[in-house]
């Protein structure tokens, strides 16, 4: 399938099933509370299916544009309201209740997260040892002492036994500017404690390779570049390439390690390529065009060609991020805190200027990253569904009106002030978020078709 096609589809299936989260929050809550529910929306415009359930004839509508939705409740401030219903109305509802009622959609985001996480925890996240390679001299890691074939077991007390768990967690302490403590176990067996110091790493390096900016790349195992697996329809097969095929050179430069071709042809997308191959003892010349594909980083080439793994050699370097079931429960709360609050860090950065705004991501990224997680597996998939799980709460808590955050804030007001916020003040906080909210959303886009055309 079309990799544009599978982030489409990626795409409105993780926001479709978040945003539909969201929303069952506050219309659980607000039936809970005793609240008429009007509408349950997924997506905004145009219905493109409308269905009516319930005693109350609840319309559950899905809009043309997914990119949010919205819960309509039995309201005096919106249209009258049949004497015999104000019970049920939202307006008529305590301060408590109609609090818990919009905290809900945000709340049960968080929930998704946790479950999603401690899913993935029992389940058990495979990954990469984190062993270093390739230090670079007076680099971060070459200063703290770090050594090629060391491996991470622990960074500020949080156990790394995968690489995605070192990206993570040096993340978060990028963000912090930190000085913290590396457990590492070298090639004899021997654990040593080391201070590693990222007071100085650009916080903008998070986003980009942040293994280059510390001074290190992942330890890979060479591999021969014999071509194992060949794609229907794509450039290789096209061009005449076979499984069992080495490559010899490439564009007249000789390659002994598949990584490193593999390398200088993503970097020619749409440009002919000269590969020659060695073949049951002869040597062959073959033109492959690679196909270009847009990916986060840009566009990059792709021939359709995959390695001849050998039976067992990566044994020894894989690991898995495991925890026992009930464990895993504590890990899902611990890791839902820790991205909520990372979240948090790195918008603050952002508005002190420490951060680009170039970090926020629009849309098209968000596409792109479902459509890169959905063809990796299900697992990496549903790790980022937690991830913008997480994203939508901690926004929709924010105190900008016509966000969640910004009722709430409204509600907090209303209980120190003893009466609700007067309507022009509401009405002058929405033209106050519309202007925020759109901005943001101007920049985020700005970003994406950056990143898609730089």
């Amino acid at each position: 399938m079309d990799s544009f096609l599978i982030s489409v589809i990626s795409f409105i299936v993780a926001l479709g099933v978040l945003i539909a989260i969201h929303e069952f929050g506050h219309f659980w809550v607000a039936r809970k509370v005793g609240v008429k529910v009007l509408r349950f929306s997924i997506g905004f415009g145009r219905p493109i299916y409308t269905k009516s359930l319930g005693e109350d004839k609840t319309e559950f509508v899905v809009a043309a544009i997914p990119l949010g939705g919205y819960v309509k409740m039995l309201d005096e401030r919106e249209s009258p309201v049949p004497e015999h219903e104000l019970h049920r109305a939202f307006n008529r509802k305590t301060l408590g209740q109609r609090f818990a009622v919009v905290a809900a959609g945000p709340a049960f985001n968080f929930v998704f997260a946790i479950i999603a996480y401690w899913a993935l925890f029992v389940v058990g996240i495979p990954g990469m040892k984190p062993i270093v390679d390739g230090i670079a001299v007076n680099s971060p890691v070459a200063i703290a002492g770090l050594q090629n074939g060391d491996e991470i077991i622990s960074i500020g007390n949080k156990d790394t036994p995968t690489l995605e768990a070192v990206r993570m967690t040096l993340v978060e302490k990028v963000i912090d500017q930190a000085v913290v403590d590396v457990v590492i176990k070298r090639s004899d067996d021997v654990t040593q404690t080391l201070r590693l110091d990222l007071s100085a790493v650009p916080i903008d390096s998070i986003s980009e390779d942040l293994f280059q900016y510390l001074g290190f790349e992942p330890y890979r195992p060479i591999l021969d570049p014999v071509v194992g697996q060949v794609v229907a329809g794509g450039a290789g097969e096209k061009a005449g390439l076979l499984a069992g095929d080495r490559i010899v050179s490439v564009d007249g430069k000789a390659y002994d390690d598949w990584v490193k071709w593999a390398e200088y042809v993503r970097s020619k997308p749409e440009i002919p390529i000269i590969i020659k191959v060695l073949r049951n003892g002869v040597e062959a010349v073959y033109t492959v065009v690679p196909a270009a594909i847009e990916t986060q980083a840009g566009k990059i080439g792709r021939v359709g060609l995959g390695p001849l793994v050998p039976e067992g050699f990566y044994d020894g370097l894989r690991a898995t991020q495991h925890y026992g079931l009930f464990h895993s429960v504590f890990k899902g709360v611990q890791k839902t805190w820790d991205m909520s609050i990372l979240t948090l860090q790195m918008m603050w950065k952002m508005i002190t200027g420490e951060a680009s705004f170039k970090n926020i991501s629009g849309p098209v990224s968000i596409a792109q990253y479902a459509g890169q997680t959905a063809q990796i597996g299900i697992i990496a998939f549903i790790s980022f569904m937690a991830i913008i799980s997480v994203s939508l709460g901690v926004l929709n808590l924010l105190p900008i009106p016509l966000l969640d955050g910004g009722h709430l804030m409204y509600y907090v007001i209303e209980f120190f002030k003893g009466s609700p916020v007067s309507e022009d003040a509401q009405i002058f906080g929405q033209k106050i978020g519309i202007i925020l909210l759109g901005s943001l959303m101007f920049l985020a886009i700005f970003n994406d078709f950056n990143r898609l055309f730089s």
